[in-house]
């Protein structure tokens, strides 16, 4: 019978499909590409991360996903261990006397050293408390800082003259970090950049450089760079407004009399959260979880998306889809969309085993939107859909 890596590989190599090229159509990357193919599971963060990554490859081959999911449960337990009464021999029939012997001798034998123990017991000496460790607060002297953080840990950091906090909220299956615009969810090696200011221009890159799920009481070591702001073009050498259009009219600069004067290039600003427009809630959680948005074209549409705060998938992707195509799209913390046509694709929010159908907009309307995580008043977290300018 095929195994499930060979039935992945064969799909793929029938198609002609590098990894490369699979990697680029589906968005995982190539390692996980090539772990599923080798049955290799231990390469993947969480379970969760597998069957979202092995039902996306499959129906990217046109495979059954079921039919996979199916088979890696197979393997799954077939790797269950025996259980230890059938490895055991029955036991043998000795004589009852012996076993009535060796009973009274243990009994003996345990009454005797409880009275000794009892007799000679130390005094007992008060338990000393655990100490509480008080969450501490650091301030960004360096460009470059780094240091173990445990739970509750903050670090401030000035962009110009304005002070902004990254708070470490708490250490599990991945690193969850809490800041202005957000929270942001890092896996072990992995590293992500924030733009504190929502100028669209990155402040900090953050790496998680080790962590242990099983103990989050012993921190996670943080590598936290802040980036330098380019610096500006001096006053004298900067070009001058177009004279007619609220700009400066050239005087006793060396411009030639009535040559136009090229305008100020101003880079366009960062989308912003439209006014009142309504956040829709997917998902709420006492902790924020990677999840998955599926597409589903029903006419033909220019779709653009980008992943947030994931270094090895930075970057804008654009296509044209027809009726009937499909894409999926997963993330730890967030993806920005654009969509030419509002009703030209259904979307739907997958996560924790749930599909929510996502409200994009309205008939011919150009959408601008995140669909990320962020972390309410009450400690808990939330994924909402939030429309932009």
């Amino acid at each position: 019978m095929e195994s499930l890596g060979e039935k992945l590989k064969g799909a793929r190599e029938s198609k002609g499909y590098s990894y490369d090229q699979v990697s680029r159509d589906t968005n995982i990357a190539s390692r996980y590409i090539e772990a599923m193919e080798r049955e290799d599971f231990s390469k993947f963060p969480a379970e969760a991360y597998l069957l979202g990554f092995l039902k996306n490859y499959g129906e990217y081959l046109g495979l059954d996903s079921q039919e996979l999911l199916a088979h890696y449960r197979n393997l799954k337990l077939q790797e269950l261990p025996t259980p230890v009464e059938q490895l055991l021999e029955p036991p043998s029939r000795a004589p009852k006397i012996l076993f009535n012997v060796f009973l009274v001798i243990l009994i003996a034998a345990a009454g005797g050293g409880g009275v000794y123990f009892f007799m000679n017991r130390p005094r007992n000496e008060p338990v000393k408390p655990v100490e509480s460790r008080s969450p501490v607060e650091y301030k960004m002297e360096e460009p470059l800082m780094e240091r173990r953080f445990y739970q509750g840990d903050s670090i401030l950091i000035t962009i110009n003259t304005s002070l902004y906090k990254v708070v470490l909220n708490t250490i599990g299956e991945t690193v969850a970090l809490d800041h202005p615009s957000g929270p942001m969810i890092l896996d072990l090696s992995q590293d992500g950049t924030l733009d504190l200011n929502d100028d669209g221009v990155d402040d900090l890159r953050i790496t998680v450089g080790d962590f242990d799920k099983n103990q989050p009481a012993a921190g996670a070591l943080l590598r936290i760079e802040q980036k330098q702001a380019a610096p500006l073009e001096p006053l004298e050498t900067a070009l001058p407004l177009e004279s007619g259009a609220g700009g400066v009219t050239p005087g006793a600069t060396g411009a030639t009399s009535g040559a136009a004067a090229p305008a100020v290039q101003t880079p366009p600003a960062a989308p912003r959260p439209a006014a009142n427009a309504p956040i829709q809630v997917i998902f709420t959680s006492p902790n924020a979880y990677p999840f998955t948005l599926q597409a589903l074209f029903q006419g033909y549409c220019m779709f653009r998306w980008e992943v947030l705060a994931e270094r090895d998938r930075r970057g804008r992707n654009e296509r044209y889809f027809q009726k009937s195509d499909e894409i999926n799209i997963p993330a730890q913390n967030g993806i920005r969309l654009w969509i030419s046509n509002a009703t030209a694709v259904k979307m739907h929010a997958l996560g924790a085993g749930r599909t929510v159908p996502l409200e994009i907009g309205g008939v011919g309307e150009v959408v601008v939107a995140d669909v990320r995580w962020v972390r309410n008043d009450d400690g808990r977290y939330r994924l909402g859909l939030f429309r932009l300018e």
